[in-house]
């Protein structure tokens, strides 16, 4: 059973990632780069700013960070280093079959994707944190998480199951650390 999801997996890798054209590369890469969504993160600050009152903005700034934290170090010490499960651009059968986007490759290990936890990790958090005055953010910010996501597909440095389990295990931690954030905002009539 287990050998069968891994070849499934290394074919919808090698599918999705093949799809890629030169011309798009230059976009990918900027999409996975972390300093280019600096500007996001200011503007989800704002957002809590204006949707959060009083010391709930502190606490809420607190838990993300927080949740930062666990999904990146929980992506790689709950699992990478637990399953050690290689990136494609790190499989010698798999080099001559994808598209190296970038010159390197990252850690030798991919399962889960530490993108996809971050990124999913933070939208579902801020998404439900400002949802009562900007409803469709949660919405927007998951797109971006899928977008931030399939990049790393598209680079050649993760399987689309390093995908799905990052985004899950990141939007698990955004939700529980969400549900800290509303226990301690209500204990201490902080909302």
């Amino acid at each position: 059973m287990m050998s069968e999801i891994i070849r499934w997996d290394t074919e919808l890798f090698l599918l999705l990632n093949n799809l890629g054209k030169e011309p798009m590369d230059i976009f990918w890469v900027m999409v996975s780069g972390t300093k280019i969504w600096i500007p996001l993160y200011a503007l989800l600050v704002f957002l809590l700013f204006k949707s959060l009152k009083g010391h709930a903005i502190w606490i809420a700034i607190l838990i993300a960070l927080a949740n930062v934290f666990f999904t990146d170090f929980g992506s790689v010490w709950l699992f990478k280093e637990q399953f050690q499960r290689l990136r494609p651009c790190h499989v010698e059968a798999l080099i001559d079959q994808m598209r190296m986007v970038k010159g390197s490759c990252g850690g030798q290990y991919g399962f889960i994707s530490s993108h996809a936890s971050n990124t999913f990790g933070i939208a579902v958090l801020v998404g439900l944190m400002i949802r009562r005055k900007f409803p469709i953010a949660i919405y927007l910010l998951i797109g971006w998480a899928l977008l931030v996501s399939f990049s790393r597909i598209y680079l050649g440095v993760h399987y689309p199951l390093d995908i799905i389990c990052g985004g899950l295990y990141g939007g698990l931690c955004g939700a529980m650390m969400y549900f800290l954030f509303t226990t301690i905002t209500h204990k201490y009539e902080l909302a």
